[in-house]
Parts: C-alpha cells; sequence; structure tokens
C-alpha cells in the first residue's frame, strides 16, 4: 500500500533547472525522514539529498548551492529543485523514505550540453 511516486524528470539543457515531485500515500507521511538519490548510467547509486523529520538538510557535495530539497506537508510531497544543471547530473532520481524503507519507481533527468 505504501507508494512513493515521483514526477518531473525530463530532458534539459545545461544551465537549466527542473523541479522534482515525489508524492507519498499509504503509511508513508513526507514529514519523516526523506531523501532523493540517483544513479548514472554505470555508476553507483548515490545519496543526492536529505531531510530529516527537524527539517534540517544535507546535501553531496556534487549538488551543494544548486539543489534544494523541501516538503509540503499539506500534500505529503517531497521535492528537488535542481537549478544549473550539469551534464554529469544526468540519472534516474529515487525518492526515499528513509525510515519506511520505500523506493520510489524513478525518474529519468538527462541534461545535455
Amino acid at each position: 500500500q505504501a507508494h512513493l511516486v515521483e514526477s518531473g524528470g525530463g530532458l534539459v539543457q545545461a544551465g537549466g533547472s527542473l523541479r522534482l515531485s515525489c508524492a507519498a500515500s499509504g503509511s508513508i507521511f513526507s514529514s519523516t525522514a526523506m531523501a532523493w538519490y540517483r544513479q548514472a548510467p554505470g555508476k553507483q547509486r548515490e545519496l543526492v539529498a536529505s531531510i530529516s523529520s527537524g527539517d534540517s538538510t544535507h546535501y553531496a557535495e556534487s549538488v551543494k548551492g544548486r539543489f534544494t530539497i523541501s516538503r509540503e506537508k499539506v500534500k505529503n510531497t517531497v521535492y528537488l529543485q535542481m537549478n544549473s544543471l550539469k551534464p554529469e547530473d544526468t540519472a534516474v532520481y529515487y525518492c526515499h523514505a528513509i525510515i519506511d524503507g520505500t523506493w520510489g519507481q524513478g525518474t529519468q533527468v538527462t541534461v545535455s550540453s
């Protein structure tokens, strides 16, 4: 029953912006610790950003200053605002409920040069 559904992925030019959304349902509450991961072709899945139950945020060094994780509790949705996108940001992005252990299906982000 627990579900995380990502949306907002797509193709963008380098330097552009994109906002990913992760809608939680079932027993998952977006007010708990949540995270965004990504996996590029031929690479390991990596943590991109996380937000704690107390709303403290942490970012991978590669995205710090460019990406912002946030949430809208009334919509039970977590967001990842991505600015100044680079080709190396190209990957499948996954939403993850840290405590619950549930993963979203992933959404493709492709940044062209």
